[in-house]
């Protein structure tokens, strides 16, 4: 097969059988087609040699290790998947190992920054009020940006106090928010988004100033806004919020799975950090305290 054709097949595999986001399918076919560019012959000829040698190439040019760590699975993934199809007599990636890639410890508000942020967006003007209800529900949850933007208005449990959520590989859960988020998510669904919503803006929770649905940059410059009115808070996007709400579920007292469950995570393996983050904070908190620390 052709070099397009094994692409468009492969990009077809992600979106279809795999049931990968649009963002995943994009990075996984850019890798391939470096991976392929680096094929001299043909894809019968791809073997553990080759993707050792793309590799070391990527490395010498300065790649980070995680960006290393995801191009490995990637390919492991493609020549599983060529294998399969009879196009390799071998699956070279089963040889192929990689470094794991660095986990950073991710920056997050103390209780009292986030308290501020929540507080940032005063006022009565749609914008505000939308702005507001993204704040509360992002910190509320702990959801991802992609799945505060995909809400519908139908998804909140007002009664129950509860959103239900589609996170990745299509997997829905639900997700408890307090009354803080359902006071905002009122106001703005009945002062803010009864004024901007148009023919075609469907059942979408979160609106633009259009009418359309809300996209992932429009709630990262809400994020980014909000805290740069917080002094010393770390800026971060979206997922920041998310990190924050984590840390500070388990600080007060959450048992790890259950904050496993509310992030979505598939592996407890994710949701440890944040455990190493609550012990950083509390390590900080007895060298600033302890006298003999």
């Amino acid at each position: 097969m052709g070099r397009d054709e094994v692409l468009g097949a492969f990009g077809r595999y992600l979106r279809f059988e795999r049931d990968l986001s649009p963002h995943t399918v994009r990075a996984y076919l850019t890798d391939v087609s470096s991976l392929l560019d680096h094929l001299t012959g043909s894809i019968e000829d791809l073997d553990i040699a080759v993707l050792r040698e793309w590799l070391a190439e990527q490395h010498d040019a300065g790649k980070a290790r995680a960006t290393l760590a995801r191009r490995a699975a990637c390919a492991r993934t493609f020549t599983a998947y060529c294998h399969r199809q009879g196009w390799l007599d071998a699956d070279p990636g089963l040889l192929l190992g990689s470094a794991k890639a660095p986990r950073d410890l991710p920056a997050v508000l103390d209780q009292e920054q986030a308290q501020e942020v929540m507080n940032s967006a005063p006022g009565v003007e749609p914008k505000e009020l939308r702005d507001r209800a993204i704040l509360e529900l992002l910190y509320a949850t702990g959801v991802r940006v992609s799945e505060l933007c995909g809400l519908d208005v139908d998804d909140v449990d007002r009664d129950r106090h509860v959103v239900r959520v589609m996170g990745k590989g299509r997997k829905e859960r639900s997700v408890p928010f307090g009354l803080p988020a359902l006071r905002a998510l009122d106001q703005w669904c009945i002062h803010g988004r009864a004024l901007w919503v148009r023919a075609g803006s469907g059942p979408a929770l979160f609106l633009g100033v259009r009418g359309g649905r809300i996209d992932a940059g429009t709630v990262r410059r809400v994020v980014h806004a909000a805290l740069a009115q917080v002094e010393g808070a770390p800026d971060m996007g979206p997922h920041g919020l998310r990190h924050s709400a984590a840390t500070h579920l388990l600080e007060g007292g959450a048992d790890l799975r259950s904050v496993q469950e509310l992030l979505g995570h598939a592996s407890l393996n994710s949701t440890q950090i944040y455990t190493h983050v609550s012990i950083e904070r509390l390590r900080a908190a007895y060298k600033q305290a302890h006298p003999r620390a």
